[in-house]
């Protein structure tokens, strides 16, 4: 099985459910679920099961990102790239930005 190589990075608050982590490299599957090759919403998934250390009620809504995070793909908004559906490719930049604050 092959790797795809992607950097992640988390602001806005929302690095604090991945244990304060702000940026970092992973390698995840190239083809999570065969034969189909690996989408946001198989990342999404594998990065609850992998690198969300706590509140996973904060990150996620059913299958996608919870209203509020702003997802960018090699800098472009994800609904621009076919949000869930988009087929991740090795040496992609995906950013989560939480626009929500406590007050």
């Amino acid at each position: 099985m092959s790797l795809l190589k992607i950097k992640l990075s988390f602001s806005g608050g929302i690095e604090l459910l991945f244990d304060n982590i702000k940026q970092t490299s992973v390698e995840i599957p190239s083809s999570i679920n065969p034969p189909n090759s690996t989408t946001m919403k198989d990342l999404i998934s594998w990065m609850k099961d992998n690198l969300l250390k706590e509140r996973p009620e904060l990150f996620m809504s059913g299958d996608t990102v919870r209203p509020g995070i702003l997802v960018l793909i090699n800098d472009s908004d994800w609904e621009l790239e076919g949000e869930l559906e988009y087929e991740i490719k090795d040496g992609d930049d995906i950013v989560f930005i939480s626009t929500l604050h406590g007050g």
